[in-house]
């Protein structure tokens, strides 16, 4: 797998010399975007799937009734992703694709755009000028004043802040909180932790 880049992971949990949490957690160490759907005989480790965002955990046999229709979710989830925020200045287009949109945060009305690479963009503007485009997608929440995020690069929440998957800790807002645990939830259950067969 060095080198290469895939969308998604059919794993088994029981691997020879590693368990397939195990490797699940290597390959989010170096790729927290794949999607990986477990496919294995054993139903005893799908609760512990949660821990590294597993799409699904499907147990053997896997009848095509099954199995294809988490696939085409996957491949509709796909095509969201290559799509992108375009931003014009005055000078040029910026092109951010929404996968890779971590948060966004406005400061002296300055836009800071935060990307899964650790890169930051900037242009001028206020979070007004995203608010209509970015909540209109699944994902994005507002957290706070200054602050949009996307849900699927969340690790924890609780009350007063959040944690990216880069490490960065986002500020909520009590006013915002409960909205944004119930948008948190919701999210978590419908696009990154399907459970199937149990």
């Amino acid at each position: 797998m060095e080198g290469a880049s895939y969308d998604v992971l059919l794993l088994d949990v029981m691997l020879p010399g590693i368990t397939g949490l195990q490797a699940a957690r290597e390959i989010r160490a170096r790729n927290e975007s794949v999607q990986i759907v477990f496919l294995t005989s054993s139903p005893e480790f799908a609760v512990e799937s949660y821990s590294v965002r597993a799409h699904h955990y499907l147990l053997k046999p896997a009848t095509q009734d099954k199995l294809f229709p988490i696939l085409d979710r996957l491949a509709q989830s796909l095509r969201y992703f290559e799509e992108a925020l375009c931003i014009h200045t005055a000078s040029s287009v910026l092109s951010l694709p929404y996968a890779k949109l971590e948060y966004v945060e406005v400061n002296a009305k300055t836009l800071f755009f935060h990307l899964t690479d650790g890169s930051v963009r900037q242009v001028g503007g206020s979070l007004a000028d995203l608010e209509q485009t970015l909540l209109a997608r699944p994902g994005f929440i507002k957290t706070h004043r200054a602050y949009l995020v996307h849900l699927r690069w969340v690790e924890e929440l609780g009350p007063g802040e959040l944690l990216t998957a880069s490490g960065k800790r986002i500020p909520v807002a009590r006013s915002f909180y409960s909205q944004v645990r119930v948008a948190y939830t919701r999210f978590l259950f419908t696009e990154d932790t399907e459970v199937a067969d149990l």
